[in-house]
């Protein structure tokens, strides 16, 4: 990414971001009535076999290029799509069935905070102590949201055991973003459209598996007609647009205020929750606000990290032309 970049490019890469953010928003409560119809392992081999068609389409015109790059790394790109598409999805939707749209976005939106935590978990990288302030701040929003603390009145019961499957489901997707690091001779399309195609396989064993054994069930053809429009949306916008608008403005702003469009999917998913007449309890606002409240701190810290080492790095003044047409 060039040092500066111009004012049009800046609001086409908020407004991917704010594409991104609000499609994920919105798929939670698109999600919610697929379920009565096309069980988790089968909804998510749907969607992402979708998203499959589209990224071939993207990478067509590469050539041969991205497929013999398949074939060398198939293995690897298989186990990490099968964490960040089959296990995180799979786990989102179950949780996400014991539970109500807005909290599976403020759970969601807790992932960069995950990640800084694992990394310092399993690479010794020590996060500040705004990180672990925020992180605590997050996890007691996400406790009092799904009724660990005060309970939900408006449900009857608490959404623990959803919101719980849900985390642990987030876990596969901070496992899929770390794993582009490990394949440096791909870009963004091409990790994200590989690690798809690799794990197609993957997910529909499973699903076939799961149907073999009883535990789930193949969604029948009146359920796929009666939910092919929501499908339909997951598969493509959420699941292969939204990614793509993501890194597009992740590689235009930069990864820090990235992260700070986070703050967006549960902010979204709760203000179409409301608009289709669902209003939050006092519980959901206050664990909502603190959730929002920490990705803010979190955001905040990191951007201000970055801020010295990019400073360090401006070249002279007289440099700095053909540093930013060359970068």
């Amino acid at each position: 990414m060039s040092l500066t970049i111009s004012p049009r490019q800046r609001l086409l890469g908020i407004a991917a971001l704010l594409l991104a953010t609000s499609s994920w928003g919105g798929m939670f409560l698109v999600s919610k009535g697929v379920l009565h119809h096309v069980e988790p392992v089968w909804f998510t081999l749907t969607r992402y076999s979708m998203s499959a068609l589209l990224f071939v389409l993207l990478i067509l015109p590469r050539g041969m290029a991205p497929w013999r790059k398949l074939r060398l790394h198939a293995g690897p790109l298989a186990l990490r799509g099968f964490a960040g598409f089959g296990v995180f999805s799979v786990m989102l939707l179950v949780g996400l069935a014991h539970s109500v749209p807005s909290h599976g976005a403020a759970i969601v939106a807790t992932t960069p905070m995950t990640t800084q935590l694992l990394r310092w978990a399993l690479d010794g990288v020590r996060p500040t102590r705004s990180t672990l302030l925020a992180s605590a701040l997050a996890l007691l929003g996400v406790a009092i949201v799904s009724g660990l603390l005060f309970g939900n009145a408006a449900a009857g019961e608490s959404t623990l055991f959803g919101d719980a499957v849900a985390f642990v489901g987030t876990l596969g997707w901070v496992w899929y973003t770390r794993g582009a690091a490990r394949f440096p001779g791909l870009d963004v399309i091409e990790y994200s459209a590989l690690t798809v195609l690799a794990a197609w396989p993957l997910l529909l064993a499973t699903a076939v598996a799961a149907s073999a054994l009883g535990l789930s069930h193949m969604p029948s053809a009146e359920g796929l007609r009666l939910s092919w429009e929501a499908l339909l949306y997951v598969g493509l916008v959420s699941s292969a647009i939204a990614v793509l608008a993501f890194n597009y403005g992740v590689s235009t702003l930069g990864a820090v205020t990235g992260t700070a469009f986070f703050n967006f999917v549960p902010v979204s998913a709760l203000l179409m929750s409301m608009a289709m007449g669902k209003m939050p309890t006092a519980n959901e606002v206050v664990g909502m606000a603190m959730v929002i409240a920490a990705l803010l701190i979190h955001t905040a810290a990191g951007r201000k990290a970055s801020a010295a080492p990019a400073a360090e790095a401006v070249p002279p003044l007289q440099n700095r032309g053909t540093c930013a047409a060359t970068s």
